[in-house]
């Protein structure tokens, strides 16, 4: 497997503004807008607290959940899937004015969820994914490159969870509108178990002399299947003690997994230790889901195990190598670089364990969780915006 850090592209004339790059790969505009929004946002939710933005379109615990899967998750990955595919299929991927429409897309996703536009917010949403998917189905497509079809799929249903979610908030259709956030979340749960199995063994063993981190083949198809099995029971709504021991299978398949790849010696490697630190998260999550369906912890705690522990850590620890690699800078971790890890994680735990030990600070753990966050992703925003914006310093293009 070739590393996503060595995308060969396809020749292509060199940008006629040299000093300026946004638009020449998928990963520049989308990390920069994700990680600049995953800052932003926390304070957007503040504003609804106090009622200084009105009565948008979604609001409460609704418009953040699907802010942080719809807007900043998932311009993270299709930032990353367009990278990555050039490698994959040795087609282009959108750059240039298609790949700024794209990100003018998700802008307007985000926008128009805080005005009372609710149809308009609605075709920004659902289009964004679909449009993303039809760019990577057409290169993957041209290379037979069968392998990667199921990411397509996985755009696919984004777009009709997002489209679930706002038809049942406009009245259209009769649908709790947490089951497309639920669906939704489980989708990138799949998504980061793929790829966390594909490169965290593979970036384990290239960075980590004699790390010897490995892979089971029945391991990895109990894994991703307990994974499927769990998207499926939550589309049919099932409850109880069938949904506890089905999470509970999943957590131990994944926690065993990640055994397998030698985390324990990463330590000195910042670069791999943080995609480690937030793959626990995911077995993490997934036992506490169990506990959740067996009504002995909150729901809430094992739902920000996984979006700010696995999907958060595994995010900041991706942007900043990708990052790094495809703008031809040494795959070495600066001080900027772990701080960001650091908050990141940190946010994790005091948002996770705090609300366990005691219940009653939940309201100060989710403060100081929001603004170790957004410390976090903004440090990033400003660490790496000259390294988003500019060409290559490898002279190649990219």
């Amino acid at each position: 497997m070739t590393s996503f850090n060595s995308i060969a592209d396809p020749p292509r004339p060199q940008p006629a503004h040299a000093g300026w790059a946004l638009w020449e790969m998928g990963f520049r505009p989308l990390y920069l807008l994700a990680s600049a929004f995953a800052a932003l946002s926390i304070g957007l939710w503040a504003l609804q607290f106090t009622g200084w933005l009105g009565r948008p379109y979604l609001q409460g615990p609704l418009w953040h959940a699907h802010e942080m899967l719809f807007g900043f998750a998932l311009a993270v990955v299709v930032g990353f899937l367009f990278t990555a595919g050039r490698n994959w299929s040795n087609r282009p991927t959108p750059t240039g004015w298609p790949l700024a429409a794209l990100a003018a897309l998700w802008v307007a996703g985000r926008v128009l969820v805080l005005t009372p536009f609710g149809w308009a917010a609605m075709l920004a949403n659902v289009a964004f994914p679909l449009a993303a998917a039809i760019s990577l189905a057409i290169p993957f497509i041209a290379a037979r490159n069968r392998r990667n079809y199921f990411f397509v799929g996985l755009l696919l249903m984004m777009s009709a969870a997002v489209l679930g979610i706002h038809l049942a908030q406009l009245g259209v259709i009769q649908l709790p509108g947490w089951v497309g956030i639920q669906l939704a979340l489980d989708v990138m749960l799949f998504i980061m178990a793929v790829m966390g199995g594909r490169v965290i063994p593979m970036f384990t063993n290239n960075g980590v002399p004699g790390a010897k981190a490995t892979r089971h083949p029945l391991l990895e198809k109990a894994a991703l299947g307990t994974v499927l099995a769990l998207l499926l029971a939550d589309a049919m709504q099932l409850h109880g003690v069938w949904l506890a021991a089905l999470a509970g299978l999943c957590a131990a398949a994944h926690l065993v997994r990640w055994s397998l790849w030698r985390p324990w010696k990463t330590a000195r490697a910042p670069l791999v230790w943080v995609l480690h630190a937030a793959y626990l998260w995911i077995p993490v999550h997934l036992a506490l889901r169990a506990a959740a369906a067996a009504g002995w912890v909150a729901p809430s705690v094992a739902t920000h195990a996984l979006t700010v522990g696995a999907i958060g850590g595994l995010i900041i620890g991706m942007m900043t190598r990708t990052a790094r690699g495809h703008t031809g800078r040494p795959l070495r971790a600066d001080g900027s670089d772990v701080a960001c890890y650091v908050l990141i994680l940190l946010a994790a735990l005091v948002r996770v364990l705090v609300p366990l030990a005691a219940p009653a600070w939940i309201m100060h753990a989710t403060l100081w969780s929001a603004a170790l966050w957004s410390g976090g992703f903004a440090l990033y925003t400003v660490r790496y915006w000259p390294v988003l914006t500019r060409p290559r310093i490898d002279g190649q293009a990219g």
